[in-house]
């Protein structure tokens, strides 16, 4: 899962929520239990109570002395943690009666506390012991009329509560954390699966890219078959807006080419006219300029054709080298080729080799002996990481200061107007690199000339 991405939004907002629940869940789990162990603890401190209460309002005759145990061993251990204390309050001076765990201590009031009383005249509260410790407390007032009014307490250690809240919370984590992981898995499961049919559009869309496909094939859920609909239709349109501009581009250099044609055999046909010899120069102008924004209009035209074009680019290379050896045969020019084999321009093979054929023509019209040629396939960082074929086209020829680079890439601009050509071929490349995504690059080369890089996407 990718940052930013659908698939890691779906996944956090699932397991946030799956986290989120959980911890309530165990919060609420953990205070029921915890409410119950305390009725439970509640429920046997109450025993104690009404056993004291019932030996407070029925004495044995002849004595005035309460149960030290209560059946509970704990009452005669000093400090255990379980008392009991029964105080007498009609007295001048209260008098107290406890168990002998209490020693010489005694245990709060949980009126005095500001703890109410339930229905049953009963108050349950937690105070701190002799020892400090934490005790469970449960009290109630008794008025025997003539026989006077006693506060009845019992007391135990709340560490048992405690204890039995700890045990359950630790099973508890431990169950949900188990279970969250299988709630995280399923949820990593939830998200793949659903978003398969995402994946499939995405492999389909880079397969007609890569020319393996043409068009995005196969059933998709309701939800995104309209965008595979409405991708196959944008394909199918765009196919057909590409033949009919190839069509009109060629009908306007048909239409084009025979006006200039009849211009400049009338030209021709006139030599020695000064006038003949003026339009014959600006028809040969507009012929270039004719020729150049056609060719601009069929690259831009052609474009979405490109979308499922691959072409290997050794194989063109290696071609035009050997045709412009034969061409410049005569000056003993030497062309160099290093191409590794995975380079695949992401193109039509007609536009990289017209690329190729201004620059290599170019470095053969000014090189001494030697034109070097090299073709490797390169992956650029950031985010995208996409592959780019850099092709790098060496002269060993006088070169070009960085002034002179700036101006021969220019349309129509010549540094020396004795070699052939109408200064378009470098500006050519640069505006057909330019719709492809590419871009040429003028520097020095290692050999002494002029090295023309040019960066073009690769498949």
């Amino acid at each position: 899962m990718r940052a930013n991405s659908l698939a890691l939004r779906l996944f956090f907002s699932a397991a946030t929520w799956t986290v989120v629940i959980l911890l309530v869940t165990g919060i609420v789990l953990s205070s029921l239990y915890r409410a119950a162990v305390e009725r439970s603890f509640d429920g046997r401190l109450g025993v104690y109570l009404r056993t004291l209460v019932a030996d407070v309002a029925s004495p044995d005759e002849g004595s005035d002395k309460f149960p030290q145990s209560l059946g509970e061993p704990l009452f005669e251990l000093p400090l255990s943690g379980w008392y009991w204390q029964v105080t007498r309050l009609d007295t001048p001076k209260p008098e107290v009666r406890s168990s002998r765990s209490l020693w010489d201590s005694s245990l709060p009031s949980l009126e005095a506390l500001g703890m109410p009383a339930s229905v049953a005249g009963t108050r349950e509260g937690y105070v701190k012991g002799p020892e400090e410790q934490k005790l469970r407390q449960v009290e109630r007032n008794i008025d025997l009329g003539d026989d006077g009014r006693f506060l009845v307490t019992v007391a135990g250690d709340a560490a048992e509560i405690d204890e039995g809240t700890y045990g359950f919370d630790r099973i508890l984590i431990g169950t949900f954390a188990v279970l969250a992981i299988v709630l995280l898995l399923i949820t990593t499961f939830q998200v793949r699966f659903g978003l398969a049919p995402l994946n499939r559009i995405s492999a389909g869309l880079a397969a007609i890219r890569s020319g393996a496909a043409e068009r995005l094939e196969g059933n998709f859920p309701v939800e995104i078959a309209p965008l595979a609909r409405e991708t196959n239709a944008l394909i199918d349109a765009n196919r057909e807006i590409v033949t009919r501009a190839r069509t009109h581009v060629g009908n306007l250099a048909h239409a084009l080419k025979t006006p200039i044609s009849v211009m400049m055999n009338e030209a021709a046909a006139h030599p020695d006219d000064p006038f003949a010899a003026k339009v014959s120069e600006q028809v040969e102008i507009m012929r270039d300029q004719v020729a150049h924004h056609l060719e601009r209009a069929r690259l831009a035209a052609g474009m979405a054709a490109v979308i499922g074009t691959v072409t290997d680019v050794r194989s063109a290379v290696a071609a035009l080298a050997r045709t412009m050896q034969k061409i410049h045969l005569d000056r003993g020019i030497t062309i160099d080729l290093d191409a590794s084999d995975d380079a695949k321009f992401r193109g039509e093979r007609q536009d990289l080799e017209e690329m190729l054929g201004n620059l290599v023509d170019n470095a053969c019209k000014w090189a001494q002996s030697r034109v070097a040629i090299e073709v490797f396939s390169q992956q650029l960082g950031g985010p995208e990481r996409r592959r780019v074929v850099r092709i790098t086209v060496d002269d060993d020829g006088p070169g070009l200061s960085p002034s002179q680079r700036e101006q021969v890439a220019r349309r129509g601009r010549r540094l020396d107007e004795t070699k052939p050509g109408s200064g378009l071929g470098l500006s050519i490349v640069v505006e057909l690199a330019g719709l492809y995504g590419g871009e040429l690059k003028l520097g020095a080369a290692p050999i002494g000339g002029l090295r023309a890089e040019l960066v073009l996407p690769s498949a």
